[in-house]
């Protein structure tokens, strides 16, 4: 409990020591010798200490230093010798003795730390220092086994000030030496202390309208700038500045204010807030005069409404000059306008706090008075509250003046009638003062706010008002007291001041001593009252409300969330995005979390990786001609993020890619002869780059220099072979530093028929490297916690006032070799931690720590300092307010800790569906849709066809033996050799064919199983798993399963047990009797059989008339015949015969078939996907060839003709365009195909072709 200090200067003498015992006074005594002239720091005189007479929260110690003296240090000791000590108190200060001011900390801290014993000596150094002549001591608490007692001493030095007095008709008006006048640069500092809420504190205009302005306005600064007009047609540059708040409380505020060039800095108290200008902000043209108080003469600059300032300044300093001391020596440069004086008056307003609901003051009036009268101001956060109550005589009933929603409503009750109600004023809860008179007199009822007169109608009131003599203001007292008092909307809190009862004002220093009314938790002599939204806590533009004791943000529209809007609702990438399942998407993205950069709207393309695309304004082609060295063409590039948003999105990325083509006719990216460059982009680092492709740059080389494969070997791009025909440099940029392009510039297109055009793609980023950023610690692969017990997670801090903690408990344990997420917050409202989905918890932040944590060690993960008790596991993705801590880098110079740690498929390997698998990568997971009907990132995506009439598809499992027999495809295990005794079929379908064949598949020994539809629209399943045994058949024939709706079959067969479940609502189970094995699969079967095949005869008429509709995510075991037919990703044995088109099965029921299908079409193609691989049951016609020969012949000859009829018109449009020259083509892309499409024509051997 002893804090020890050095002092950085010489302000630190003892100043209580030396003073007279009547500096010395107190609430009370406990006896002569406790009184307050013995509270001298270590002296032993009287019973050693101060001590009152009764130990409660009322009590205090006043010290009177004599004179405004800068206090830097207070200590404080117990009584000596004694049980009697305090341990915490607060400080108070005033200049006069009155309206004191309660000192605080980084505006969080009101009391201070005592002594926890008699003796010890607990110092604290103030920052900021106190300037004031008075300091009061208030016990908060003490020893529980003794009593209040103090003994203190303050540190410190003298303070000396120049004041002025202004009377809110006065000012001065300083005028400048003209030689040392700057337009670039102010300093001006002051003081001021006021109890006014509006008043110029200084004005300076020009001729032309430049101003600059330092105005108070509703207790709050503004620094009003204004530049431009002195240098038209320059737009007009206008700062408005704001800072503080209450700033009317009569005590002195500081203000300082730093303007050089475009940079402004404006600091109140403790408070700044810095301006950087843009445009023509750096000079102002004022004239040569500055007004301080008030504004002499406005001129056409003020348009803003104005009044003089009334209160004391200080210290007024403008640039380095002492405008009071120059004004004190009547100097000719400085002009007094109206009363002025050199010492600052006091105003003995006499405020009082309303410390909580509970709070009271009860005042005595005049019994039996015919009037009910009372005056006060008030000032408030609150919207509701108890302003004042009174009781009336006769009528058994009493007014209620209350604050509700911020209104002020007047209410009367009586017995037996209706309450009638009076409503004036609004937002009165704005922390302003309001005026308020309160009348009741005769059968008239009145009330008004700051001026304003609300009145009832006589009729509402008794004939006449009669006052019990008693006024609560504020609250009531407990109902033991035997009070009607009435508070419906419970107590006031807030500050009052000038209360006036019946016209005599109240004079609280004796309500204080004891002699006058009552009261209950009040501070008299004190408003209370800040501003808990200065500064503003609600971050992201969050806006800030405020009640007495709490602030609330409101974070709607913000793009974040959070009791300060810290939390970003959106990923910081979208890799993150694709660990939490969305497939691809228009998404939110927050680079930097919550980081001060805002969310922006991008593209996430989900495949394998998830890519981030960044679009741009310049993403069409764009011509340029007639540039040359002195008349270069610029084009610039604007994206959907700001560059500061572009730069973190491709800071997190693993990769980032821009493709970029520079096409060019007799157009050259560099001259060979000097090395000069001809074209150049500038990326986000603002230099010139001149190479055109690759990943590291290499000056004026381009793609085909790194490959080798230009179209002249001497030169290192295409385009500087200066050919006069169009050819193209194409090169992928991904030198993530100089990402994204934001300027092309091009030179060489002014020589005759040059000409040049360009394409930039969008920026392209995949990967999270910070999501990489993890460790594993002491070579342990499974997180344990060893304490607390491994289902609980503890956040804990100390704000300096102990150790808080938070914890959240799961029902399983945490050591589960599964991926864990931690969010821990902690700030000015409360602390909370989530863990995973568990429900979070929160509890407010202690009222009395600091804003700040004061924190100057490392940063320890995984353990402490001594290495104790340390984690070990894998953590990873660590961000500490936004900004990820690169964990591998740390890891690879600590010992017992290694980069790396691999573990995403235990956690996001349930995102892989449909029976896809999880593989793991670097910095991510990749689901492996090999052995799954389905595709997409996360084999989500079904794949289905159509199936036209008479179509079919055949998976051979024969020839997929001999192509996968050394791989290791599950596919492989179906082959001649193997007998299946189980298998799991899984398909979903829609037709209106009767008879349909779904399925088919067959055996080398006549075995088979066929799923069909037969005439009466039933569904049959037919297994044959011995030839010399009759087949089995399962029939649904409970409805029309060829209803033209989406069905869903699961058939899965173990031995002789068949389990059968249709649409996951029926579910049948038949045991087989033809066999129990399937033996050498031969092939599968969608739509029609063409071979002849040995099996019932439903089956064959149900496999001659095939399958018109749509299959879809059909899969035997690991088996996918759609997928390899549609989406081939090696050589698979699939023949596809007739019009077979992928499609969505999904789609609405009744729309026609052939609407849905896409362009993957395998219409009349017959053979297998890859063309290695020999065709399969191609048409032996004769004439059939005949036919197609003849059709081939055709179709080449109109494709021909078609050729021949759009060269002529190109080269038409070609020489119109060559003779018109023009600048601006309406499709300059198409044009330039065109103009490709002829050369391509002409041109044989041309080798680039545009598509």
């Amino acid at each position: 409990n002893v804090a020890f200090f050095l002092l950085a200067d010489d302000c630190d003498d003892p100043l209580v020591s030396a003073l007279p015992q009547s500096s010395f006074s107190s609430s009370s005594e406990l006896s002569s010798s406790h009184g307050p002239g013995f509270a001298r720091l270590n002296r032993r005189d009287g019973a050693g200490g101060w001590s009152p007479l009764v130990s409660n929260k009322y009590q205090w110690l006043q010290i009177d230093l004599g004179e405004r003296m800068e206090v830097t240090a207070v200590a404080t000791q117990g009584g000596y010798g004694s049980s009697n000590w305090v341990t915490s108190y607060l400080l108070m200060f005033s200049d006069s003795g009155r309206n004191w001011k309660q000192y605080r900390q980084e505006d969080s801290i009101w009391g201070f730390s005592g002594n926890a014993n008699a003796d010890s000596v607990v110092y604290y150094r103030l920052q900021p220092s106190i300037k004031a002549r008075f300091l009061r001591f208030i016990p908060l608490e003490w020893n529980p086994k003794g009593r209040i007692g103090m003994r203190i001493e303050v540190f410190g030095c003298a303070y000396r000030s120049e004041v002025v007095d202004l009377d809110g008709k006065s000012s001065l008006l300083y005028r400048f030496d003209q030689k040392s006048l700057s337009s670039i640069k102010d300093i001006i500092s002051l003081k001021f202390k006021t109890m006014q809420s509006d008043g110029i504190l200084l004005h300076r205009e020009g001729p032309n309208g430049d101003h600059i302005t330092l105005q108070l306005r509703r207790g709050k600064l503004f620094l009003l700038i204004n530049s431009g007009e002195a240098k038209l047609p320059s737009i007009p540059v206008l700062i408005n500045l704001t800072l503080g708040s209450l700033l009317d409380d009569q005590h002195w505020h500081s203000v300082l204010i730093q303007r050089l060039g475009k940079q402004v800095n404006f600091t109140v108290d403790e408070h700044r807030r810095h301006f950087h200008a843009q445009g023509e902000f750096n000079y102002l043209d004022l004239g040569y005069e500055i007004s301080f108080g008030g504004i002499p003469a406005p001129g056409k600059s003020v348009s803003f409404p104005h009044k003089n300032f009334h209160g004391c300044l200080e210290n007024l300093y403008y640039n380095g000059v002492d405008i009071i001391d120059l004004a004190k020596q009547q100097k000719p440069q400085i002009i007094a306008m109206g009363n002025v004086s050199f010492s600052c008056s006091q105003p003995q307003s006499m405020p009082v706090t309303f410390l909580s609901s509970r709070s009271y003051l009860a005042l005595p009036g005049s019994s039996g008075e015919d009037e009910v009268s009372a005056t006060f101001q008030f000032r408030t956060w609150n919207k509701a509250g108890l302003l004042l109550f009174s009781d009336l005589q006769l009528v058994s009933g009493g007014l209620l003046l209350v604050l509700n929603d911020g209104k002020l409503k007047l209410n009367l009750y009586q017995p037996g009638k209706l309450p009638s109600d009076i409503t004036a004023g609004a937002g009165l809860n704005d922390g302003q003062w309001h005026s308020v008179s309160l009348s009741a007199k005769r059968n008239h009822l009145s009330v008004a706010v700051d001026g304003l007169v609300a009145s009832a109608a006589p009729s509402l009131g008794p004939e006449q008002f009669y006052s019990s003599g008693t006024y609560y203001f504020g609250g009531c007292p407990d109902k033991s007291f035997g009070s009607k008092c009435k508070s419906p909307l419970g107590g006031f809190q807030g500050c009052m001041r000038l209360i006036s009862i019946s016209n005599k004002v109240v004079d609280l220093i004796s309500v204080q001593q004891g002699s006058l009314g009552n009261f209950s938790d009040l501070q008299i002599d004190s408003c209370g009252i800040s501003d808990r939204c200065l500064p503003n806590y609600c971050e992201h533009g969050g806006e800030c409300s405020q009640s007495w004791s709490t602030f609330h943000c409101n974070c709607t529209n913000t793009g974040y969330r959070g009791a300060t809007c810290h939390n970003s609702i959106y990923e910081q990438s979208c890799e993150a995005y694709k660990h939490r399942g969305n497939t691809s998407g228009f998404y939110y993205i927050d680079s930097d979390g919550s980081g001060p950069l805002g969310p922006f709207l991008l593209y996430c393309n989900m495949t394998e990786t998830a890519w981030t695309i960044i679009q741009h304004n310049g993403s069409d082609l764009t011509r340029v001609r007639n540039t040359n060295p002195e008349n270069p063409y610029a084009g610039f590039f604007q994206y959907v993020a700001s560059m500061e948003q572009l730069q973190a999105t491709i800071n997190r990325a693993e990769h980032c890619e821009q493709e970029f083509t520079y096409y060019c006719k007799r157009s050259r990216l560099g001259n060979k002869q000097d090395g000069a460059p001809l074209s150049w982009w500038i990326g986000r680092t603002n230099e010139t780059q001149t190479y055109w492709g690759g990943p590291l740059p290499d000056p004026q080389k381009c793609t085909c220099g790194l490959e080798g494969n230009c179209i002249d070997s001497q030169y290192y791009c295409n385009c500087d072979a200066d050919r006069n025909e169009w050819t193209n440099d194409t090169g992928l940029l991904s030198y993530k530093e100089h990402l994204p392009v934001t300027k092309i510039v091009i030179t060489d297109t002014g020589r005759p028929h040059s000409e040049a055009a360009y394409k930039l793609g969008p920026l392209l980023c995949r990967g999270d490297s910070k999501c990489s950023q993890c460790f594993l610690d002491r070579d342990g692969i499974h997180p344990q916690f060893p304490y607390p017990p491994p289902t609980i997670v503890t956040f804990s801090f100390d704000v300096g006032n102990g150790p808080f903690e938070i914890s959240v408990q799961s029902p399983t344990h945490f050591n589960d070799n599964q991926w864990h997420h931690v969010r821990v917050e902690r700030n000015m409202k409360e602390a909370s931690i989530q863990v995973d989905q568990l429900t979070p918890k929160t509890q407010p932040a202690p009222a009395d720590g600091h804003v700040l944590l004061q924190l100057n060690s490392q940063l320890f993960v995984g353990g402490t300092a001594t290495r104790q008790r340390g984690f070990l596991g894998c953590i990873r993705s660590l961000q500490l307010n936004g900004m990820t801590l690169d964990l591998e880098e740390r890891a690879q110079v600590t010992p017992e800790v290694q980069p790396g740690c691999r573990g995403h498929c235990s956690s996001y390997g349930k995102l892989c569906r449909n029976g896809g698998k999880c593989r793991e990568r670097p910095s991510g997971f990749l689901c492996d849709c090999t052995f799954s009907a389905y595709t997409g990132p996360f084999c989500s995506n079904e794949i289905s066809a159509y199936f036209g009439s008479g179509s079919s598809v055949i998976y051979s499992f024969q020839e997929n033996y001999f192509l996968s027999k050394n791989s290791s495809s599950h596919a492989a295990s179906f082959h001649g050799d193997m007998k299946l005794s189980r298998e799991m079929i899984k398909f979903s379908f829609r037709t209106t064919q009767t008879p349909s064949l779904l399925l088919f598949v067959s055996s080398s020994y006549k075995e088979y199983l066929s799923v069909i539809i037969a005439k009466n629209g039933s569904l049959q399943i037919r297994y044959k798993l011995n030839r010399y045994q009759e087949h089995d058949v399962v029939n649904f024939d409970f409805k029309n399963m060829a209803d033209g709706q989406l069905h869903h079959i699961e058939i899965n067969r173990e031995e002789g047990v068949v389990v059968v479940e249709i649409d996951e609502n029926t579910r049948r189970q038949v045991h087989l009797s033809s066999g129990t094995e399937f033996s050498a699969v031969k092939s599968l079967v969608l739509g029609r059989i063409l071979e002849h095949s040995d099996v019932d005869q439903e089956t064959a008429l149900a496999g001659a008339q095939g399958f018109t509709g749509c299959l879809s995510a059909v899969q035997l075991s690991h088996v996918a015949p759609l997928k390899a037919a549609l989406h081939p990703s090696h050589p698979a044995p699939v023949t596809v015969t007739g019009h077979v088109t992928e499609s969505s099965c999904v789609s609405q029921a009744g729309t026609d078939a052939t609407s849905r299908e896409r362009t993957h079409s395998f219409a009349d193609h017959s053979g297998t996907i890859d063309d290695k691989e020999p065709l399969a049951n191609a048409i032996k016609s004769d004439s059939a060839v005949i036919g197609g020969l003849i059709a081939v012949v055709l179709f080449i000859l109109l494709c021909i003709t078609a050729i021949a009829v759009r060269i002529y018109q190109q080269k038409r449009l070609y020489k119109r365009n060559e003779a018109k020259r023009s600048e601006n083509v309406d499709s300059a892309e198409a044009v330039l195909k065109s103009e490709l499409n002829i050369q391509n024509a002409v041109n044989e051997n041309q080798k680039e072709y545009f598509l």
